[in-house]
């Protein structure tokens, strides 16, 4: 499957309609420290349990979901990668994956998490300090450990695994497409990219306010 890498013009625009908080340190965030505390929780629907973290504010998931929800999938439909990178999901079901309690990050929350490590290098502080090609580990400096989990579509093809993450926002773009994040092991810099929205996503949950 050849999926193109489009560069999203006028994100910036985009960014400033919503973009919220954006480059403020919270001075009770204790990763602003660079010592990022990581704690656990239970995902009373399969007593699955996940580390979590805050980060700028919030507290995000510090793994990728793993819920078998209904129109999710492993990568390569692999049990191994569902334990490895999580599993994999359209946007219509990535909007209700989350745990009770938690909600998939809209577009501001995933600029929000961007600016408070700094957008130019937040894919090398953010990705996981394995599993990603050719030296292109993180440092993981606020324990996000963002993994190259690929991605699948509608028709079961599968592709990018080690080489790209990709994550959905709940963010709309239009009747078909939806924004998403991607990091690869090239760029040390977080991407957005506005994908159709039966691409298969990997999910990452923030915690209600």
């Amino acid at each position: 499957m050849n999926k193109s890498i489009f560069r999203v013009i006028g994100i910036a625009a985009v960014a400033a309609v919503f973009c919220v908080g954006c480059g403020d340190n919270d001075p009770d965030d204790p990763n602003n420290g660079g010592n990022p505390s990581v704690t656990t929780f239970q995902d009373s629907r399969d007593s699955k349990s996940y580390k979590k973290v805050v980060i700028g504010g919030k507290t995000w998931m510090a793994q990728n979901l793993n819920y078998n929800a209904v129109g999710s999938v492993c990568y390569e439909n692999s049990a191994d990668s569902c334990s490895k990178y999580g599993r994999l999901y359209n946007w219509e079901t990535a909007k209700t994956a989350c745990p009770s309690g938690w909600h998939l990050p809209n577009y501001a929350e995933w600029t929000q998490l961007t600016d408070a490590v700094g957008e130019s290098v937040a894919g090398k502080k953010l990705k996981s300090t394995s599993g990603w090609y050719n030296n292109g580990n993180g440092t993981d400096d606020y324990a996000f450990s963002a993994l190259s989990g690929g991605y699948g579509d509608s028709d079961g093809n599968f592709d990018g695994a080690g080489g790209y993450g990709y994550w959905w926002s709940a963010t709309e773009y239009s009747d078909w497409n939806a924004w998403s994040r991607y990091m690869d092991y090239y760029y040390e810099n977080v991407d957005w990219d506005d994908d159709d929205k039966t691409y298969l996503y990997s999910v990452r949950c923030v915690q209600d306010n």
